[in-house]
């Protein structure tokens, strides 16, 4: 049944005022990262301010060690939607993905706000919608929301805003904005620096080792462009990681990584080549079989009939699309 819109509304405070009497859902995309935690966290921080209680929530799991360490740290209260008993009329708020994407499980509830940093169409059927896709970080939306109406930044807020700011837009290397870069700033001055480093620096375990033995021994050269596949899986976020490292080949100005995971092939992408977007690539390289979207520099897509992918088809693609030699 198609959802019927009386009003939209233009500002996150006009928004509030319909949900003070409502029970709201903060829902991060599945296998969040620190940059949808800590947007989460924030939002959840910044409607608390003007009287509204939230619940944060995710579906499928919660992957790396460290952005569990963090949730525990910061006390952060987030939890797999299969504890709560979601009804339709309840409200959803999704933060650092937008409905539709391969990566935003569709929820029970009533989707009426969306706020994301990834190049996508403003849905309809919502009545609140904030799509910066100039922004190289989710957590800098919502620490401008703060900014904007005066709402001071508790110092746990400050300290996962700049975890997920630092995180997302690699250390402000990667796809970072003045406002990325502003929000970072403000945020340094009430933050618990130290411990920002402390994450930022242990973002991997030794099981993560072998997934980068694997890596060095199997990466597939080809031009400028690398590619390896994880045959028997890799979890999503290391698979960021992952790529990122593969960048740090001096030879290497674009990555590809797949892996065969239980919701299907499983792919990160980073450029480093202002002439090979990875969202257009990524996009490309699954049409007709999957989905994929996200930046210039960095972007995911997924294949969900692992019966659909070939790797060695998948790579001549690839080769294809970036002009890389074969």
């Amino acid at each position: 049944m198609e959802k019927k819109i009386t009003q939209y509304f233009q500002r996150i405070t006009d928004l509030i005022e319909i949900l003070r009497d409502e029970k709201v859902f903060i829902q991060v995309h599945d296998f969040p990262d620190p940059d949808a935690v800590a947007s989460a966290f924030g939002l959840q921080a910044f409607f608390a301010h003007f009287g509204v209680s939230s619940r944060i929530v995710y579906e499928t799991e919660i992957q790396r060690s460290a952005l569990l360490k963090m949730i525990t740290d910061l006390t952060i209260e987030i939890a797999a939607i299969r504890d709560f008993r979601m009804r339709p009329n309840d409200k959803i708020i999704l933060v650092d993905g937008c409905k539709g994407n391969a990566n935003v499980t569709d929820l029970i509830g009533d989707e009426i706000g969306v706020i994301d940093h990834h190049r996508s169409e403003s849905p309809e059927d919502v009545e609140f919608s904030d799509i910066r896709p100039e922004y190289g970080a989710c957590a800098s939306i919502i620490a401008s929301y703060f900014f904007e109406f005066d709402v001071p930044v508790p110092k746990d807020i400050a300290t996962a805003f700049m975890i997920g700011i630092a995180t997302d837009t690699q250390m402000l290397l990667r796809g970072a904005s003045d406002k990325d870069l502003e929000a970072y700033y403000r945020c340094h001055g009430i933050a618990d620096t130290r411990y920002v480093a402390t994450i930022l620096r242990n973002n991997i375990g030794m099981a993560d080792l072998r997934y980068y033995h694997y890596l060095i021994g199997n990466l597939k050269y080809r031009g400028h462009v690398g590619f390896c596949h994880f045959p028997h899986g890799c979890d999503q976020n290391l698979m960021g990681i992952l790529a990122n490292f593969t960048l740090s080949v001096e030879e290497i100005d674009f990555a590809v990584l797949c892996a065969g995971n239980e919701n299907g092939v499983c792919f990160s992408l980073r450029s480093e080549n202002p002439a090979l977007n990875a969202a257009k690539i990524i996009r490309s390289l699954v049409k007709g079989i999957g989905f994929g979207g996200g930046h210039q520099d960095m972007a995911g897509g997924i294949i969900p009939n692992p019966s659909d992918f070939d790797e060695t088809a998948c790579l001549d693609k690839i080769v294809s699309l970036t002009g890389a030699e074969g």
